[in-house]
């Protein structure tokens, strides 16, 4: 029997059942949003970014033939063997079956054997250094076809493409031909970074006094793609975005001679003195163009001494073969510092006070300052003393050693053949 308050209550009105054709419409609306999600990385633009596509569907596909069946089961089982159902097969003793045991070990094993030897030849075939065999699934590479090189520089916080070829470079905007071999050589300024466009090709890590390569291709024109870092770098990583472009052969000649003849995006001449100006920190570059460029720079950029006066990574380390330069070499570091606020390495007394150590490293610098194939500077003239430089095959000084310069019954150990000084 309802109360008095219940028959004084209006009565809640009751929503009419959903029809059908309502229903379909809003899983319909959804099936269309979904679809406009970006599928790049699996319908990409180029060849090598498609293969390793498909490789993220054949392994998927693989690794579902063990989840599916395994999903299925547990819910069948949880449904069969119920509290409820009294007509379930009660068997508490049960123990082991071989038949199951075969089941459930060869499955998941065939599986991982299948899995590996996708992943052995993939990895191989896709490896970013080896040169690509083909523009497309159809089209093999031709004998005569040239790769296009192009140098990136990861900066803080942009990108920086250097065309050797075409003597030009960009910041924050990469365009390619189509259909032609690509060949990125790949390093960074600072901190370590990522160059990564999902159209073309998988991520590769960009990373300062090193260089990393990537062999890729476009197959499809567009200037809607989109190339980014995917390793965080710092405040202004997310503004770290650039547009590429992937046209014809004409389109990039055209381009190529736009650059050359300058425009709105023009920014003069990429030298030394231009570089070292553009690679301090910078957010949300917009893109520049340089009609110019000098063929050293991007080695100079590796090798981490754009700075006039800095000894090179590859010079030090030839001197470092050749046993050092002497201290074992420890005070050689004066003139390889490579700090950013640093780099001029001067060699004074304040900070070194022996002046015969500091004539002789001031001499050799000078030596290592000289043109490669250039003829000898005779001015440059070799200290007299040369006690304190105990290098690969000179004997170690009895008073200038780093054990022993405060203390003069010390007497230091000749360094070895095998030690790197």
């Amino acid at each position: 029997m309802r109360s008095p308050e219940s028959r004084t209550m209006p009565r809640r009105p009751v929503a009419p059942p959903r029809a059908p054709a309502t229903r379909i419409a809003a899983a319909l609306a959804l099936t269309g949003a979904l679809s406009a999600c970006n599928t790049v990385v699996l319908k990409p633009a180029g060849d090598v970014a498609q293969q390793q596509g498909d490789l993220v569907v054949i392994s998927t596909l693989l690794m579902l033939l063990i989840i599916v069946p395994v999903i299925a089961l547990t819910l069948f089982f949880a449904f069969k063997y119920r509290a409820s159902n009294k007509e379930a097969n009660y068997q508490p003793d049960w123990d082991h079956s071989t038949q199951l045991e075969l089941v459930i070990w060869a499955a998941p094993l065939l599986i991982i054997i299948c899995l590996g030897a996708l992943t052995w030849v993939s990895t191989h075939l896709l490896d970013p250094y080896r040169t690509i065999g083909r523009i497309d699934a159809e089209t093999p590479i031709s004998a005569q076809a040239e790769p296009l090189e192009v140098d990136v520089v990861a900066l803080d916080w942009k990108w920086l493409f250097i065309y050797p070829e075409q003597g030009v470079a960009t910041v924050n905007e990469l365009v390619v031909p189509t259909n032609r071999p690509l060949h990125f050589r790949i390093t960074a300024s600072s901190v370590m970074n990522s160059f990564y466009v999902p159209a073309m090709a998988g991520q590769i890590y960009a990373m300062p006094g090193m260089e990393t390569r990537l062999n890729a291709v476009m197959n499809r024109t567009g200037d809607d793609f989109i190339g980014f870092s995917a390793n965080y770098s710092g405040a202004g990583f997310s503004g770290m975005r650039f547009p590429v472009r992937s046209v014809d052969d004409a389109g990039f000649a055209a381009w190529v001679a736009d650059v050359k003849n300058g425009g709105e995006k023009a920014a003069g001449t990429l030298d030394a003195p231009r570089y070292l100006d553009l690679e301090k920190p910078s957010e949300n570059v917009p893109a520049m163009h340089f009609a110019n460029v000098d063929a050293k720079l991007y080695g100079r950029i590796v090798d981490m001494c754009v700075e006039p006066g800095k000894m090179c990574m590859s010079e030090m380390m030839a001197i470092d073969a050749r046993g050092g330069l002497g201290k074992a070499g420890i005070h050689n570091v004066e003139m390889l510092t490579y700090d950013k606020h640093g780099r001029e390495a001067a060699l004074d007394a304040t900070r070194n006070p022996d002046a015969a150590l500091t004539r002789e490293l001031a001499w050799v610098r000078a030596l290592c300052e000289q043109e490669a194939g250039a003829v000898i500077d005779n001015t440059v003239e070799a200290p007299k003393d040369k006690n304190s430089l105990t290098g690969f095959g000179l004997s170690a000084p009895q008073s200038l050693s780093l054990a022993g310069q405060n203390d003069p019954q010390s007497t230091p150990a000749r360094p070895s053949k095998t030690s790197r000084n």
